[in-house]
């Protein structure tokens, strides 16, 4: 090993006696660079081979590629490239090159590669790389897509990149983004040969020689693409991304047209379609010889009749595609233009008129998901349209009884219009749901308690919900409990329901942190009350939590009546309960507090 080590060294000394001649090293530098690279060919010639050498040792050729690059500016030399950058390329490369072949399937390994070459290697030899990676990643179209565009972006070789989407295609003939990004890729392509023409044309220079096949200028060949594509992947949405890429060039309208009049044909029952459709709608400018609207009102009264445009597709849509989803788009529609900032009152009734007649439609007809009749309580509610939205509520509940989300509804509905019912219906929603959906409705209903009821009140459904709400949906719970407590009766109610959760796990470390809180915001803070609690705590969560042993040593060496003498014992029982990386976590804050306190 030591022979190739020195002969590899001995094929850098041209390389270097040019650096120190020319002046942009100096023999210290040359010296010291002899010693690194000595040791880092050391390294990945060993007989156990690890990546991270190998990157090392590229990384420390780029870095000295780039001081070179450096130093060549400032004291304006350009000369001898190939006897020095050259030469370290050339070994860099051959580095990547045994790295890749060791660890193919590290893509990362790959994608640097790439980089490295893209900045300092020639084209041909990335795509060299780049046939490399793909002959091993073919199951990953992404990278078939990078090489594609390499080529023609940079290598400006559509033939390269058009062959190299076909033989993706073989090994992912369904990938809907190898379709997409081929189908843009001779769009652009016939975009950039109608460019050249014109500008040869406009020169008026003679362009018989050159090669414009009408196909290609035309977009013929992205046609035939897109027709294959489609046949392949059946999808409203797949269509409309080809659509809106289509439309992305100016030339291709007859393209436009047609991908548009397949979609109505062929995915004329997917919502998807008359989504699209209509939302296109408002995209369609004043007609031609109209002008474009100026005052601020006839632009509100344009925004309307786009929407009117729009609805009226959304109507016929329901009545030919009568589904679920498609009034789902049709109300999403409509409550996206609500919610759409406008001055002009008139639109902004408009907007509302019309959601709340397709929520009601779609009611009627029992197409309303569940989450729609939440944002139609929710809207009648903004507007203070209380006996609406409790009809609404009730008609939810009665077809979704088992839904707590409903039930929390129309309660939301009874508290808001300060309905006398309220407590009766939380009592109704317990009977008829399961417990352990009951979380929620537990805390809406101690909220509400809160400011509608007495203390006495508030806290029995508090009690109630600890005795019903077990596992782990009982930690929030209790935290609400005890932030109640303190709000209703300062540190000593805050301490007396500690007290009685004390033995009621589980818990989380924010309900013990809560009550070490309260307890130091007290004038008299009482050091035993802390000792207490933090011994509570650690018991829960001592083997995980670093951060509660180094407050307990800060409590006691900063607390007027703490034992800084205890901090020592603290901090042998951290280190015997504290596992792994939050050991490690502990020592490291113990070790800058006592850094700290020098």
């Amino acid at each position: 090993m030591a022979e190739i080590i020195q002969e590899r060294i001995e094929d850098r000394l041209p390389e270097l006696e040019q650096l120190e001649r020319i002046g942009l090293f100096s023999r210290a530098e040359i010296k010291a660079i002899i010693k690194k690279a000595s040791d880092l060919e050391y390294r990945i010639q060993r007989r156990t081979l690890f990546k991270e050498d190998f990157i090392n040792y590229v990384q420390y050729e780029i870095n000295l590629l780039e001081l070179i690059q450096r130093r060549r500016v400032r004291i304006g030399y350009s000369f001898k490239k190939d006897e020095i950058e050259d030469s370290i390329v050339h070994r860099v490369r051959g580095v990547f090159r045994r790295a890749s072949a060791k660890w193919k399937d590290d893509v990362q390994l790959w994608l640097s590669y790439i980089v490295f070459c893209k900045k300092w290697a020639t084209k041909v030899q990335l795509s060299k790389v780049f046939s490399a990676m793909l002959a091993i990643h073919s199951n990953k179209p992404a990278l078939w897509i990078m090489a594609a565009k390499w080529e023609m972006e940079d290598r400006l070789s559509s033939e390269s990149a058009r062959q190299l989407f076909l033989r993706a295609l073989r090994f992912h003939p369904e990938c809907p983004k190898l379709y997409q990004e081929y189908f843009r890729m001779e769009l652009m392509h016939a975009e950039k040969l109608r460019k050249e023409k014109q500008e040869f044309e406009k020169a008026k220079m003679d362009v018989g020689n050159l090669e414009y096949a009408e196909e290609i200028l035309t977009g013929e060949l992205a046609r035939i693409i897109y027709k294959n594509a489609v046949s392949i992947i059946k999808s409203a949405e797949f269509h409309v991304s080809l659509l809106s890429i289509a439309q992305l060039f100016d030339f291709a309208k007859d393209l436009q047209r047609e991908i548009y009049d397949d979609l109505q044909a062929l995915h004329t029952d997917d919502p998807f379609t008359w989504d699209y459709v209509a939302r296109r709608e408002l995209e369609i400018e004043s007609q031609p010889g109209e002008e474009p609207p100026v005052m601020k009102q006839a632009k509100a009264a344009e925004v309307g009749r786009r929407e009117e445009r729009c609805c009226a597709v959304y109507e016929e849509a329901v009545k030919t595609l009568p589904t679920e989803a498609m009034w789902k788009c049709y109300i999403n529609f409509c409550m996206e233009r609500f919610a759409k900032k406008t001055n002009s009152r008139l639109l902004r009734e408009k907007r509302l008129e019309r959601t709340m007649v397709a929520f009601r439609k779609a009611h009627e007809l029992k197409l309303l998901p569940e989450f729609q009749y939440k944002q139609w309580i929710e809207l009648l509610l903004r507007r203070d349209f209380f006996k609406e939205a409790l009809e609404v509520a009730e008609a939810g509940m009665e077809l979704f009884r088992d839904s707590v989300t409903m039930w929390q509804m129309k309660l939301r509905v009874l508290i808001d219009s300060k309905s006398p019912d309220t407590a009766v219906l939380f009592e109704e929603a317990f009977v008829h749901l399961k417990p352990q959906i009951c979380l929620p409705l537990w805390i809406s209903w101690a909220e509400w308690s809160e400011g509608a009821k007495s203390q006495e009140d508030t806290e029995a459904i508090f009690k109630k919900a600890i005795l019903a709400v077990t596992g782990v949906d009982s930690v929030t719970l209790k935290e609400k409990y005890l932030d109640w407590a303190y709000r209703s009766g300062g540190c000593k109610k805050a301490r007396a329901v500690f007290k009685s959760l004390q033995e009621s796990r589980p818990f989380s470390v924010d309900f013990f942190r809560k009550i070490i809180q309260f307890e130091k915001e007290q004038e008299s803070c009482k050091m035993a009350n802390l000792r207490e609690y933090y011994e509570r705590a650690l018991r829960e969560f001592g083997s995980v939590d670093s951060d509660l042993w180094m407050d307990y040593i800060k409590e006691e060496l900063n607390h007027p009546h703490g034992r800084p003498e205890n901090c020592g014992q603290i901090y042998w029982r951290a280190m015997k309960m504290l596992q792994g990386e939050s050991a490690e976590q502990f020592v490291a804050k113990h070790a800058m507090h006592q850094a700290g306190h020098l």
